[in-house]
């Protein structure tokens, strides 16, 4: 591997890290110009000025902006994500139960949506402009238009509401059974998954059919070659990396965009996590749940820019 291809990668990183610094001042900014007083919040407004003036002073919140914002920032550089302003819990200890639900949800709708959209944008290709190809074209269009929260509530109307065949609101817990928490999560699991296929799969198609019309696949065509070969060992593995961006970018957003699919199936993840806390107007907690949403975003739009770089033949093979 070639000196071009680490320059690249380590660029990637750096301008990955700067990114992430970006994102954390634009948070502490953000969260500081919210309305309203946080020590007024928690006190209640019958609190006497004095009592609410001892909690400012208490909290630090009259010390200057950027002394806040450098507290804060190394704190999370040390793992102190700080406590949160009503329960005066750490926040670390009551993040870390509601990160792993939302990794667990993100997981297995990936899991789900990843194989579906590679094999849907396939026969696409196989079948291009043909019914089976249109009529995947039409789900995807279809599924594209209608909003995050109009499919929840589709499937918890006819899935849960009608039919009966899962819970509407999907509770877990730590020690719950296995399969009580896989039949919890199917029907956000189900809402994601439409959410993020149609994306998919049309740049699974798109890719293949833009390699589909290079030389080397004409002269598999004029051996005979049969079509679905052609696609998978062919066109499929030279149109990888357009591929992996997309299902990285779409994995970033099953972990940061869930917030309304949590919320409408009370999901005890970050996203119904960080909604109590905006609503409360804990400012450590949201800060803390805006920087990790962050980071995992910028992380793997960096993991896709690196699988790019490495799936790329004139980088690894320059002459």
């Amino acid at each position: 591997m070639g000196s071009p291809v680490l320059r690249l990668v380590a660029l990637r990183i750096g301008l990955g890290i700067l990114l992430l610094f970006a994102v954390s001042v634009l948070i502490f900014a953000g969260t500081q110009i919210l309305p309203g007083d946080v020590a007024q919040s928690i006190l209640g407004q019958s609190a006497t000025p004095e009592a609410v003036a001892n909690l400012r002073q208490e909290l630090g919140l009259n010390d200057p902006a950027y002394v806040r914002y450098f507290q804060w920032v190394g704190g999370v550089l040390t793992g102190d994500l700080g406590s949160a302003l009503t329960t005066r819990q750490e926040i670390t200890v009551t993040l870390m139960p509601r990160l792993w639900n939302t990794l667990f949800l993100a997981f297995w709708a990936a899991a789900v949506s990843i194989p579906l959209s590679i094999i849907l944008g396939l026969l696409a290709v196989r079948f291009r402009n043909g019914p089976i190809d249109k009529a995947i074209s039409g789900f995807a269009l279809a599924s594209t238009s209608l909003p995050e929260f109009f499919i929840g509530y589709l499937l918890i109307l006819f899935l849960a509401v009608k039919l009966q065949w899962f819970p509407s609101i999907s509770t877990v817990y730590d020690g719950m059974p296995f399969l009580e928490k896989m039949k919890a999560i199917v029907l956000p699991v189900i809402a994601l998954v439409i959410v993020v296929l149609a994306h998919m799969m049309r740049m699974t198609r798109a890719a293949i059919l833009n390699v589909m019309q290079s030389a080397y696949i004409e002269t598999a065509e004029l051996k005979g070659l049969f079509a679905l070969n052609i696609i998978c060992k062919h066109a499929f593995p030279n149109a990888i990396a357009p591929i992996i961006n997309v299902v990285m970018l779409n994995m970033a957003y099953l972990v940061v965009g869930v917030v309304v699919i949590e919320v409408i199936f009370v999901y005890p993840g970050m996203g119904q996590y960080l909604v109590d806390h905006v609503v409360k107007r804990d400012v450590p907690v949201v800060q803390a749940v805006g920087l990790i949403f962050a980071a995992v975003y910028i992380g793997l739009n960096i993991v896709a820019d690196v699988a790019a770089i490495l799936a790329n033949p004139r980088l690894r093979h320059p002459r």
